[in-house]
């Protein structure tokens, strides 16, 4: 059994790269620019755009799919087999090829785009669940805090990098512009390529290789060990809770980060101006976030900063909401020029300072509470709870924004944030780590 000691800086950095590398898929095709051309531009079903909106949380949603049925399977292959950087490498060459063929994407093939944003999600959000596995070989347990908030922070300087080539050559999402801004899925393929090359070269796979016994393939292995893991789950309940309670979190957040710049272009009507500063704020605040929370995860508890990060989630919600009626009320009361338009910039800081500390945090809970024998397949469960909520939210989202419009939708939010709150103050966080220790001293689950 591998002991928990640091990692070199070398080797840290190395893997934070992946965060560095894979934040120009978020970004650029996710959140800020993709998201938007296929709704308004390729499918354009103007002026409520539903009907976009719907086959663009459906494409996601089914990506996500995928990852809830393999991620825990291929973690517990690759636990038995320690091939974690084989798998790793698999899922970056898929999202690499799927994503640069997004430029074939245009106005009539919107079948063509929901099928690639099926390919290129599931390989990049089944790549999120495996570099996690590799978390908690980085460091001690008081050190796992400070770790995963760098790889966020270093997430968001590369969300920031990659969207400048855009900003500065690709220009505007419009139709006028397409043949411009369609290079974006090219460039955040190659971005991510490039990029990531040192996590290859410099994280090391410190597991021992379990011989395949005659007869048994690596598939049944993987169902054996998930099914072993499954029935001894009541000797680590706080990790199974905390996983419900990231359900619904996660299920909060992927909706924001899909929808925001969905959200101020359609409901907000900011101007392009507007929109590049919120993708910086929002980069910027996210980055500081995730580094000062993960120096409080490592003083107060990972626990205790994911709940505050909660709080800050369901204030930012309400915030989001109440832009216009606040910035109305604003003009009549005080007779100031405010526009909602910035006022969304300040929610955008709120929401940025939840964004990276509330992902970090859970990374580093889940990395607390597995067993290093089993790293991967316990990342792959929160791969799964991760990617079940995105699927669960997306769709929710996309039924609920058709029937009451996608403003009163966002609303959903605050429930889903309330009760990740609820689960969370049921899981003891140094219970969650002695069931670890206990399990890694045992060489069993």
């Amino acid at each position: 059994m591998n002991p928990r000691v640091r990692a070199s800086n070398k080797e840290i950095f190395g893997w934070a790269m992946f965060d560095f590398a894979n934040q120009a898929y978020t970004l650029l095709i996710v959140t800020v620019v993709f998201g938007d051309l296929f709704t308004r531009v390729i499918v354009g079903d103007a002026p409520d755009y539903r009907l976009g909106n719907l086959l663009w949380s459906v494409s996601l949603a089914i990506g996500y799919l995928g990852v809830v049925i393999f991620s825990p399977i291929a973690g517990a292959v690759m636990d038995y087999t320690a091939n974690k950087k084989r798998f790793l490498f698999g899922s970056y060459l898929l999202t690499v090829f799927s994503t640069a063929a997004l430029y074939f994407v245009e106005p009539g093939l919107a079948w063509l785009g929901v099928l690639l944003l099926i390919i290129s999600n599931f390989a990049y959000s089944i790549g999120e669940a495996f570099i996690a596995a590799f978390l908690p070989d980085l460091g001690p347990p008081d050190d796992l805090g400070k770790i995963s908030g760098f790889g966020w922070a270093l997430g968001y300087v590369g969300g920031m990098v990659s969207a400048i080539f855009v900003l500065l050559v690709l220009g505007e999402v419009s139709a006028e512009n397409f043949e411009s801004i369609r290079w974006v899925g090219p460039w955040a393929a190659v971005f991510f390529l490039v990029a990531a090359i040192p996590t290859f070269l410099w994280v090391k796979e410190r597991g021992v290789p379990c011989s395949l016994p005659p007869g048994t393939g690596y598939f049944r292995i993987g169902i054996g060990r998930v099914r072993n893991t499954v029935e001894h789950i009541k000797d680590h309940r706080d990790l199974a809770v905390m996983l419900v309670s990231i359900f619904f979190a996660m299920s909060g957040i992927y909706i924001i980060i899909t929808y925001a710049f969905i959200y101020g272009a359609q409901i907000i009507g900011w101007d392009e101006e507007v929109r590049t500063w919120m993708f910086i704020i929002v980069q910027i605040t996210a980055a500081l976030g995730a580094v000062a929370f993960g120096f409080i995860q490592d003083k107060l508890g990972a626990l205790f900063t994911y709940r505050l990060t909660l709080i800050l989630w369901i204030s930012a919600i309400a915030m989001i909401y109440l832009t216009p009626v606040f910035t109305e009320m604003m003009q009549s009361q005080f007779n100031v020029a405010w526009q909602a338009q910035y006022v969304f910039l300040f929610v955008g800081s709120v929401a940025g300072l939840s964004l990276g500390s509330c992902q970090s945090s859970t990374r580093t809970l889940i990395g607390l509470f597995s067993p290093l024998s089993r790293s991967a397949e316990y990342f792959g469960f929160w791969g799964l709870s991760m990617k079940l909520a995105g699927m669960f939210g997306l769709m929710a989202i996309g039924l609920l924004q058709i029937l009451v419009g996608l403003k009163s939708a966002i609303l959903f939010c605050i429930v889903l944030f309330g009760a990740a709150l609820y689960f969370s103050r049921q899981v003891s966080e140094a219970n969650g780590r002695a069931a670890a220790e206990k399990a890694d001293r045992e060489c069993v689950l």
